[in-house]
């Protein structure tokens, strides 16, 4: 009787310990590199807001942003998602080459007439697919969320590609970034975001390329006289997440959060385009810097000098890709 009573008492035990832990909930670091008002540091805090308001999930799931590469930074936190030791992230399109050279599509410069373009592309089946192919590699992506269309800064006016010879941009770590400035007889160099406001500012570099919230939230016009409005290319975001720890979770779960990504990525994208022409005015605003739009003329003659691009990685990317997303430029 004493060893059933114990053995009773052990079952209860293990029971109310299998109650506990199923009652603890699944907790979702969300880190980034980029400061909190930008589009990706706002989406990031919706997400989390709209978790943690969802009856559905209260009790169940937890988010906990880092924001301004507080966790961990550009170079490290794609290893920190497929170690588990964060759960979901937002890297820059730029950032996956490595695990499918097919996303080069999106650092291609002048690809894209703008953000509708982009939208259409990015919600077509070609785009959607892009999303699920890295599973393999233990990567699931679940949305795109826009930065914005890029421009260049510059310590001197670069209205012409033959402007910038001899210039050291910084670039993303990107192969198709690298050659777009290679190809203007530019020197890219490589720097993590972190880094370029101090390299800017002690002259390793000249200038960089991003979007108006990029460059307001990080005070880049302090340290840079020129921007050219050339919108040649895209910062977007894949978010993104741990494709083991995604399917592990309950399918009521599961398909709660995508519905919450779902919501967020709208109001990201509607956000965006406002908030980079806000930014774009508080630079002006601040009277430390100049602007220069481009003429029709003038960035077509940007768009020539760097259209060889899309020949040079055509094979890694696929022509009939590169070809569907130049047709998203003219599609009703």
């Amino acid at each position: 009787m004493l060893k059933l009573t114990q053995a009773l008492l052990c079952a209860a035990a293990v029971s109310l310990s299998a109650l506990a832990q199923a009652a603890d909930p699944v907790i979702i670091k969300f880190a980034h590199v980029v400061a909190e008002n930008t589009p990706k540091g706002q989406g990031a805090q919706m997400f989390k807001k709209l978790v943690e308001a969802d009856p559905q999930l209260q009790g169940k799931v937890k988010v906990e942003v880092y924001p301004n590469s507080s966790l961990f930074g550009d170079g490290k936190e794609m290893e920190a998602l497929l170690l588990g030791d964060v759960q979901m992230l937002a890297p820059s399109l730029a950032k996956f080459e490595h695990y499918n050279p097919q996303v080069q599509l999106f650092d291609l410069p002048f690809l894209f007439n703008d953000l509708a373009a982009v939208d259409r592309f990015q919600q077509g089946p070609q785009g959607k697919a892009l999303l699920t192919s890295m599973e393999d590699k233990g990567i699931r992506g679940l949305a795109y969320w826009h930065n914005g269309l890029k421009q260049l800064s510059a310590n001197k006016k670069v209205i012409l590609p033959k402007d910038a010879r001899g210039m050291k941009f910084r670039v993303q770590a990107s192969s198709v970034l690298e050659a777009q400035f290679t190809e203007i007889r530019a020197n890219p160099r490589k720097m993590s975001f972190a880094e370029v406001y101090q390299g800017l500012q002690a002259g390793t570099v000249n200038g960089t390329e991003n979007t108006w919230s990029n460059y307001e939230s990080q005070k880049v016009y302090e340290v840079q006289k020129y921007f050219t409005e050339t919108n040649h290319g895209l910062i977007d975001y894949m978010v993104i997440t741990n494709a083991k720890f995604w399917s592990g979770l309950p399918e009521d779960v599961r398909s709660e959060l995508q519905v919450i990504i779902d919501k967020v990525t709208v109001e990201v994208n509607r956000q965006a385009e406002e908030l980079n022409l806000a930014s774009r005015q508080k630079i002006i605003d601040a009277k430390t810097s100049e602007i220069d739009p481009l003429t029709p003329e003038q960035r077509a003659q940007w768009r020539e000098a760097m259209r060889p691009v899309w020949d040079k990685f055509s094979g890694q990317i696929g022509a009939d890709l590169i070809k569907a997303a130049d047709a998203a430029n003219t599609a009703s």
